[in-house]
């Protein structure tokens, strides 16, 4: 299911780096595989694991997008990601998107450039911890 929510958020960054868009279709297809996964017992995340990772992944990202950071899709993008991988993982994910946002930003800023899309962060944010899932943990605990 992984590969799945991955594929999709590689459309999106595609997307958002020719078009400044992402298609809200994209973030109700994460979502839709978050509730089938739950539903039929694919994924260890649970209907309270779903709805948690989904308000965090909201909670963390909507003030990025009220202070003319983050566009809206970036916003549905981490909500619907939280759904899929649950409240710890999010936490991760977006632990890693904003170090990978970072890179991108200091990238940006030596080609001149003020503004880019950061959908590519949150793409490396969710593809590092795919990866590596216990990576954080072992960063935090050395």
């Amino acid at each position: 299911m992984h590969w799945i929510i991955l594929s999709l958020v590689i459309v999106a960054t595609v997307l958002d780096l020719r078009t400044r868009e992402v298609p809200d279709w994209i973030a109700l297809a994460i979502l839709t595989c978050a509730v089938l996964a739950t539903a039929f017992g694919w994924t260890e995340i649970r209907w309270p694991g779903l709805l948690g990772g989904m308000l965090l992944g909201f909670l963390c990202s909507a003030p990025l997008f009220y202070l003319a950071g983050f566009g809206g899709a970036d916003v549905k993008l981490i909500a619907a990601l939280g759904a899929t991988v649950g409240p710890i993982a999010i936490l991760c994910v977006l632990f890693w998107t904003a170090i990978a946002g970072g890179v991108l930003a200091l990238a940006v800023k030596c080609f001149g450039k003020r503004e880019f899309a950061y959908v590519p962060a949150i793409a490396a944010g969710l593809l590092i911890q795919t990866l590596w899932p216990e990576g954080l943990r072992n960063v935090l605990l050395r």
